[in-house]
């Protein structure tokens, strides 16, 4: 099990990390955060719950009745990760990952994050 800062520490080491949070999706608050992606990463986070919250919406009124693994963003400029964490000890959480386009590979980058979320417990 990883400490919440260790585990920022571990997904800003990712090759074009530059921003990451770890955040509650009902309330929208970042628990752990860290980097500087050129933008507040407390509201980032906190839109991205919503962005969370009307998925798991969405797949609930569909009746699809899955667990979401990522959500993925991508700007000109950006990658952005949403990994919805689903284990007993970290349900309710998202990791929020910022990647740098040009420097990041995103598929590296997803199959290190994903080590990351499973190490993370509250």
């Amino acid at each position: 099990m990883s400490s919440l800062d260790e585990a920022i520490n571990q997904l800003l080491s990712i090759e074009g990390a530059t921003g990451a949070a770890i955040v509650d999706y009902a309330s929208g608050m970042a628990l752990a955060q860290g980097g500087n992606p050129s933008f507040d990463l407390g509201i980032a986070a906190a839109g991205n719950a919503n962005v969370v919250r009307a998925k798991l919406s969405t797949m609930s009124e569909l009746g699809i009745a899955d667990e979401i693994d990522d959500i993925l963003i991508t700007l000109s400029s950006q990658y952005h990760l949403i990994n919805v964490l689903n284990s007993q000890g970290s349900s309710g959480l998202f990791i929020y990952l910022v990647l740098n386009r040009t420097s990041a590979n995103l598929a590296l980058a997803r199959h290190k994050l994903k080590v990351v979320a499973v190490q993370i417990a509250v």
